[in-house]
């Protein structure tokens, strides 16, 4: 059969709630045409049943996405162009396993906090949430904008809710990995908090803010610079270094031996970003080859393809890498 004819072929896909029908379109059918633009596929939506038309790989994932979605309006979950355009990803890859399949398994991957319900929104996202789950130490790695830390917070706040660990510890570089914050004006917690308001967000998001203030209050939430934690052990708690190509190989090793008993540790990170002074080594390159292959120590890498933000992201993280190639080569 042609590839012209072959496009021409139809499958259908019926809907039972109406109501929930037009939240699955969008605005102006505005979620379809993300989906016929990722997958290159047409969507024609006539009540309760879509017509969708192209290849029959590319109609296979249409339709899985189109399930994954309405999936989550029977749930009572809300969602965006973003969402959408993760459900077109999660389709796509050259896994054995079929696009419907492998939809049901990220997306039945979720954390439930007071605020929102946080599912992983690729393939990468979704191992390093199983990684978290199952490994004391955990490594994320990769650029910006793909959930590192917000994935680790959320995975934080899931085991202090649920009794898991007794606080959460969230740490970053603070300004540089000297530290030399003494000019800065205020006191210690005025001049940090800055550096640290990426890991502040996060908590926001997912917590209401006088729950989270009072836990903060309460020493059941500490966020700190990596200076901080010298000479502490770190038992049951959830304690997550943010930013950690900043760090320095002597601060990354103390504070990974802060990990006591109890404790659930994430390090994340993307080596490519480093602001240590040329000519320093990162402690997070540095870790992760150390650390290979290490019992209960898991890595989880992301690409440009796993960017969650504006689709713009990855193609512009695409071509500093072309580039970086270029004058490597």
């Amino acid at each position: 059969m042609s590839e012209q004819n072959t496009a021409r072929e139809v499958d259908h896909i019926d809907f039972d709630d109406n109501r929930l029908v037009a939240d699955l379109s969008g605005e102006f059918d505005s979620h379809l045409s993300i989906l016929e633009d990722v997958l290159g596929v047409q969507i024609d939506p006539r009540g309760n049943r879509f017509a969708v038309r192209g290849p029959k790989s590319a109609r296979e994932r249409a339709i899985a996405a189109l399930n994954t979605l309405y999936a989550k309006l029977q749930r009572g979950e809300v969602f965006g162009a973003g969402e959408v355009r993760a459900a077109a990803k999660l389709t796509e890859g050259g896994e054995t396993v079929t696009p419907t399949a492998k939809i049901k398994t990220v997306a039945s991957i979720s954390i439930k906090t007071p605020k929102r319900v946080i599912t992983a929104r690729t393939p990468n996202q979704a191992t390093y949430l199983q990684k978290m789950a199952s490994h004391d130490l955990t490594f994320g790695v990769g650029p910006a904008g793909t959930g590192k830390t917000y994935l680790a917070v959320a995975h934080a706040v899931d085991l202090l809710l649920n009794g898991a660990v007794e606080r959460i510890v969230l740490s970053r570089p603070a300004l540089e990995a000297g530290e030399r914050i003494g000019f800065l004006p205020g006191d210690m917690k005025e001049k940090v908090d800055p550096y640290l308001r990426p890991l502040y967000d996060a908590l926001h998001d997912m917590m209401h803010a006088d729950y989270v203030e009072r836990r903060i209050a309460a020493g059941d939430i500490e966020i700190a610079p990596i200076a901080f934690m010298r000479g502490r052990t770190l038992a049951r708690s959830a304690v997550i270094l943010d930013e950690a190509q900043n760090a320095t190989p002597a601060q990354m090793k103390m504070f990974l031996t802060r990990l006591g008993e109890g404790a659930h540790m994430v390090v994340t990170g993307d080596p490519s970003q480093s602001d240590l002074p040329r000519g320093e080594t990162s402690g997070l390159g540095d870790v992760l080859n150390i650390l290979s292959g290490v019992k209960e120590v898991a890595q989880a890498h992301f690409v440009a393809s796993d960017v969650v933000r504006h689709p713009l992201v990855s193609r512009i993280i695409d071509a500093y890498d072309e580039q970086a190639k270029k004058t490597s080569g």
